[in-house]
């Protein structure tokens, strides 16, 4: 399977819907399975005075004909992520097309400058082409629940949208991410959002477009960890081809040391000694 990881310049005088789209279609049609867009791709929308508006327009008018473009049997996109509102909470949420149908995953944890949000409830997986498929949102890469939350349903592949202002904050998702690959077994592709604008919830953005595969035998004759220059303006993208078979290879190889494999469940809670 092919996933492409763009990045999205936030900053960019092209119309989002096309930029967007149209990248999607140039994956899809260079042979790509899924396509992966960062975090807050949606937050500098000409013409919004606030978020709550942002929000409106988004859901209310352009993921309709983002819907109806992109219906592609076979296919699957994360559009990036955007302020939604539920239930009177303002949500940082990623809209998902798989085959045309359209699902959502909200950001669970939240940064300090989010103030604005309510993070999410739930962590959604998505089956697709035979793969076990999670879409983690930013910081909750960084958060080790999540991993052990997902540590024995069998995920294959973690799709992790980002928006970092920092070289800091960019390293932590891709360390994190690369230390998920290995504790869960499964590939993970991330994809940061770049450029600068004059959005209130985005300004300076930079990262690396990055997949990293688990450090097993079934994997010792490929890249298992590709990191891209570190990117601050621009569209650009990373083609990453990621084989499940030898997900499954791995997994039956009982004999090979193997963390996704292991349980805790025996162990107690740490226990203080005081001198």
């Amino acid at each position: 399977m092919r996933i492409d990881a763009w990045t999205f310049d936030v900053g960019t005088t092209e119309d989002h819907v096309e930029a967007m789209a149209s990248r999607t279609e140039q994956s899809w049609d260079s042979g790509a399975d899924i396509v992966l867009f960062p975090e807050y791709s949606w937050a500098a929308l000409p013409g919004c005075k606030d978020v709550h508006e942002m929000a409106a327009m988004f859901w209310n008018t352009i993921v309709p004909k983002l819907q109806q473009r992109l219906a592609r049997p076979g296919k699957m996109a994360v559009l990036g992520t955007a302020p939604c509102v539920v239930d009177g909470e303002l949500r940082n949420r990623a809209p998902i097309l798989v085959n045309g149908e359209l699902g959502v995953q909200d950001k669970l944890f939240l940064t300090p400058w989010e103030t604005q949000f309510t993070g999410g409830k739930a962590l959604q997986l998505i089956e697709f082409a035979g793969a076990r498929i999670a879409v983690i949102i930013c910081l909750d890469i960084e958060v080790p629940e999540l991993s052990v939350l997902l540590r024995g349903q069998s995920v294959d592949l973690i799709l992790v949208p980002s928006a970092t202002e920092t070289v800091l904050g960019s390293e932590r998702i891709t360390r994190c991410a690369s230390a998920r690959a290995v504790e869960l077994g499964c590939a993970i592709v991330v994809s940061p959002l770049v450029g600068k604008c004059t959005a209130d919830l985005v300004d300076d953005n930079l990262g690396r477009l990055a997949c990293y595969l688990p450090s097993q035998a079934a994997f010792k004759t490929v890249n298992r960890r590709v990191e891209s220059d570190l990117h601050v303006a621009e569209f650009h993208c990373l083609n990453s081809d990621v084989d499940f078979s030898s997900l499954k290879t791995m997994r039956r190889n009982i004999l090979e040391t193997n963390p996704s494999l292991i349980s805790s469940a025996k162990i107690e809670l740490p226990q203080l000694i005081q001198h």
